[in-house]
């Protein structure tokens, strides 16, 4: 029995006790409830504070009633729900509820109907939402820097998928002003054997990108000057970014739109959005600048769009680039920008204002904070290919996709993080990813083990559910139902690292239970497979199924063998 089961078991209860006139509640039947794992043995499987949350507004037979009185009419109507065995009153008001084995072990069966599919829900269907992360210069290899947002801005796209929502997933390209000049000057000058210019780009990079452009467009640096600038910096970029979308894909993170800043003023979309700012009031001129009053929607000041000169500043491509977004269709905005970008929250929020939104509704902005790599205590700072930065392909091929990815996805995005090489790839039970994903590749191997045995998986619910009775099978069972519900809290809240923690919570729940003697699959000796071997070889794919959902989520792979 899974905790919406009993939410809706409870909402029934409700709903039954008001239809009888027994119970009165000012606000009506509450929709659903919230049902919890307890932390203390003896305790229930479950348990809802739901009469204390009620009782305030409640009557019982037309009088105030308080929870502990509430919680007693509610259990007398629960306890006689099909899958419950016991509810027990507890406290001020607390319900803490038991279910029969037979209800408990189905939640396994319905695990592995469910497949693939275990653990998404429709909590957030309807919503179409923008995920922009990994926003950078086509100027260079992706950086540690941009490490961290490529884990988790895929991470929580793939949980908000999982929610039902509708996501895209976007890579804004910053191909618009002076760095792409001195880029393309950068990438001349190798060619050429000159020395880089002085705010050019230095780094092994550059001269393989030479190589690659004159490969290429053979002739392309006798051109003269201003043309074959021109040309070297199309091609460099056309080159850097296949590299840089190359990077991210053998990383496991997909894009479904590379967006060109550029391309917002080739399109004549920066001069509309300043035309419809000017018509809702909230763009003034002052010493020859034209000004946005974000001041007028909690920003600490005003923000130029126009400089004095003439030239256009960023935060004229950030609004134009919003409202692009939102004339596409998108009900929410999810940005993932560096710690260096703290400024931009208030900046943003008040852009949307301005532009006419509620920014809460549509706009949610993620500060992710710095990561450090440590090998053998000191910092990984340098690159041999890049001079100054390590590099995205560099850290994948140091300490492995799954390793890396696992690490950054298992903390939240505003913790300060410092991760150790020698950590985060040794195989032993201490390292998190290498645990959860031995404990699927052992699942993998008892059920080739029953397999070589002559064991088959039972058809649906072809099997005595019931006979899952220990107490450890019942904690494993509830680890397995409370996956959906970890899944929709990590997409609501943008917290991936959630879905990683239920991962390692689960599997030493099903590692306690493999080691309990008493808790055998397979068959001992010549005894014959029997109904109870099968009940737990149908566990053993349900908790197969979670483990490799869960690392899917987080772009982990599951293997099989380790």
């Amino acid at each position: 029995m899974t905790p919406d089961q009993l939410s809706s078991a409870v909402v029934a209860s409700l709903t039954s006790l008001v239809d009888e006139g027994t119970l009165t509640l000012s606000d009506g039947v509450p929709v659903e409830v919230t049902i919890e794992r307890p932390r203390q043995k003896g305790h229930g499987d479950y348990a809802t504070n739901v009469a204390l949350q009620l009782a305030k507004r409640s009557q019982v037979n037309g009088e105030s009633t308080n929870p502990r009185g509430l919680a007693d009419l509610i259990a007398s109507k629960l306890g006689a729900s099909d899958g419950v065995s016991e509810v027990e009153v507890a406290g001020p008001g607390f319900l803490n509820i038991s279910v029969d084995a037979g209800a408990q072990g189905r939640v396994a069966a319905s695990v592995v109907a469910a497949g693939a599919s275990y653990g998404t829900s429709e909590t957030m269907a309807g919503q179409r939402i923008n995920v922009e992360f990994i926003s950078a210069n086509p100027t260079g290899p992706l950086h540690l820097g941009h490490t961290r947002w490529a884990v988790l801005g895929d991470a929580i796209g793939r949980v908000l998928s999982a929610a039902g929502a509708e996501v895209t997933r976007e890579f804004y390209i910053n191909d618009r002003g002076v760095q792409m000049n001195h880029f393309a000057d950068s990438i001349i000058a190798s060619a050429l054997g000159e020395s880089k210019p002085e705010d050019g780009y230095a780094g092994g990079y550059v001269d393989d990108l030479a190589r690659q452009v004159e490969a290429a467009s053979p002739g392309i640096f006798d051109l003269p000057a201003e043309e074959r600038r021109a040309a070297v910096r199309a091609k460099g970029y056309e080159i850097q970014l296949a590299e840089q979308q190359q990077a991210l894909a053998t990383f496991n993170t997909h894009f479904d739109v590379w967006f060109s800043e550029l391309s917002l003023h080739e399109d004549g979309a920066v001069p509309e959005t300043l035309a419809r700012l000017k018509e809702l009031g909230h763009v003034f001129e002052d010493g020859g600048a034209l000004w946005m009053r974000t001041t007028d929607f909690g920003d600490d000041k005003d923000r130029v769009l126009i400089k004095s000169d003439g030239e256009l500043t960023y935060f004229a491509s950030d609004t134009a680039y919003y409202l692009n977004k939102r004339a596409r269709g998108f009900d929410h905005c999810i940005y993932l920008l560096g710690a260096d970008h703290h400024g931009y929250v208030g900046r943003l929020k008040a852009m949307a204002a301005c532009a006419g939104d509620d920014p809460a509704k549509t706009l949610d902005v993620m500060i992710g904070q710095l990561v450090k790599i440590l090998r053998d205590g000191d910092e990984l700072k340098l690159s041999k290919r890049a001079g100054t930065i390590v590099t995205l392909t560099e850290l994948a091929d140091e300490i492995g996709v799954d390793a890396l990815r696992y690490s950054l996805s298992r903390y939240p995005a505003d913790s300060p993080l410092t991760l150790d090489v020698e950590e985060i790839t040794k195989a032993s039970n201490d390292n998190p990813v290498y645990y959860v994903q031995y404990g699927h590749a052992r699942t993998c191997r008892m059920i080739e083990n029953a397999n070589d045995l002559g064991m088959t998986m039972p058809e649906g619910d072809a099997f005595d559910a019931g006979l899952l009775s220990h107490e450890l099978e019942g904690r494993l069972l509830r680890a397995l139902a409370e996956f959906p519900r970890v899944v929709a809290s990590a997409a609501e809240l943008r917290e991936p690292h959630r879905i990683a923690r239920y991962l390692e919570d689960t599997t030493s729940v099903f590692n306690k239970w493999y080691d309990a003697k008493e808790c055998r699959m397979l068959p001992q000796g010549d005894e014959p497979a029997g109904p109870l071997n099968e009940a737990r070889l149908v566990l053993v794919h349900a908790t197969r199924i979670v483990l490799a959902n869960g690392l899917d989520l987080l772009g982990v792979s599951a293997p099989e063998r380790m």
